[in-house]
């Protein structure tokens, strides 16, 4: 794959990694119980190491450091803003808006793995992808234990 191509991959999952920093921020703000906030904070730590990670590997292919979001994190964020606005500020509904952006970034990292990048780079990829899939799963897992307390 040409350097373009893999700075293109590289700064889309900068982007995704945003959006999760973005999204977990908002969540944050919309509990009150301090375990969540604990567990949005992890989540916040991760996508921040692993943006930097990808920006490291974006400055290695002379491309400049990605700070934007993607278009469908916006329009996730506006969603979990309006949702709360109509009541939807109960753990169930920040852990289901919180597991709708977590499979928006597997779908993305799936997708980055897909494409024919230099083998360093696909490590990084691989792995930042398995440990969001822990995370994913345990988002979710937080969900369904709401949703049979409900």
């Amino acid at each position: 794959m040409q350097k373009g191509k893999t700075a293109a991959v590289l700064e889309d999952l900068v982007k995704i990694n945003n959006d999760r920093v973005e999204g977990y921020e908002k969540a944050m703000k919309q509990t009150e119980d301090e375990d969540l906030k604990m567990f949005f904070s992890r989540m916040l730590d991760e996508s921040r190491q692993y943006r930097e990670e990808l920006n490291r590997l974006l400055d290695g292919l002379g491309g400049e450091r990605e700070t934007d979001s993607t278009v469908a994190g916006k329009i996730y964020r506006t969603w979990m803003d309006v949702k709360v606005s109509f009541g939807g500020k109960d753990r169930h509904s920040i852990l289901a808006s919180c597991e709708f952006g977590e499979d928006a970034a597997q779908k993305s990292y799936r997708q980055a793995l897909e494409q024919d990048l230099p083998a360093n780079i696909k490590d990084v990829i691989s792995r930042q992808q398995s440990a969001l899939k822990a995370s994913h799963d345990r988002v979710r897992h937080l969900r369904d234990i709401e949703a049979v307390n409900r």
